[in-house]
């Protein structure tokens, strides 16, 4: 048996109280965002967890990065055929998390996912190297293939079919934009007395603002 019950730590780096936090949860999340940015020891500020029920039955939890987030949500990106975007298809209800443990702080959104607008999907391919161009055409993604030798065969294949030619997006392939209903910040503090805002959406747009116990 591996015990892990001695591995402890005390958070001690900062607070989250209601008298210094805005009334709504995209405001928030920006600063606490680029606090982490700017304090450093995170390699991809950005990574985050996409949680989502399987068409199996399971829920199942991965990383991802998020490219954009505004006023209206969070944005991702991914093969709509792959079994995230199976999963989303179906349910559509999911869960981002965001740990940032050099500021001991953790972010829970849940919300609803759509698919972002053509042009938005295009705009962001656009921008990507050629290389993720061609990769994420060549991936038949979370579909079981015989060897990584078949998909590097199939990659340098693309390269010479695109050799000079503009890569467009493929219409299997696109954004997701997660509007958030909750959101919860969590702020590590000494003797495991956590702060804990949850942010609520109501009916007229506005947000609840609830303190919970650690």
């Amino acid at each position: 048996m591996n015990d892990l019950s001695n591995y402890r730590k005390s958070y001690e780096k900062s607070e989250l109280l209601e008298t210094n936090i805005p009334e709504d949860p995209i405001n928030l999340f920006n600063k606490w965002f680029h606090e982490v940015e700017d304090f450093g020891g995170t390699e991809e500020v950005n990574a985050m967890t996409v949680s989502t029920f399987g068409l199996d039955g399971y829920p199942k939890t991965r990383v991802v990065l998020l490219k954009q987030f505004t006023y209206e949500g969070f944005i991702f990106y991914t093969n709509y055929n792959s079994e995230k975007g199976k999963a989303i298809a179906a349910n559509p209800n999911i869960c981002l998390s965001f740990f940032w443990h050099s500021m001991e702080r953790q972010v829970i959104i849940k919300g609803i996912a759509e698919r972002t607008s053509e042009n938005i999907s295009d705009g962001y391919f656009e921008s990507r190297p050629d290389g993720s161009k061609l990769g994420a055409i060549v991936s038949n993604q979370s579909e079981v293939i015989s060897s990584r030798k078949v998909l590097e065969e199939s990659l340098k294949q693309l390269e010479l079919d695109f050799q000079g030619k503009e890569i467009l997006r493929p219409k299997f392939w696109g954004g997701f934009l997660v509007r958030p209903v909750e959101v919860e910040f969590w702020q590590g503090r000494p003797n495991r007395l956590h702060d804990r805002i949850r942010y609520q959406l109501q009916d007229d747009f506005s947000w609840t603002i609830d303190r919970l116990s650690p």
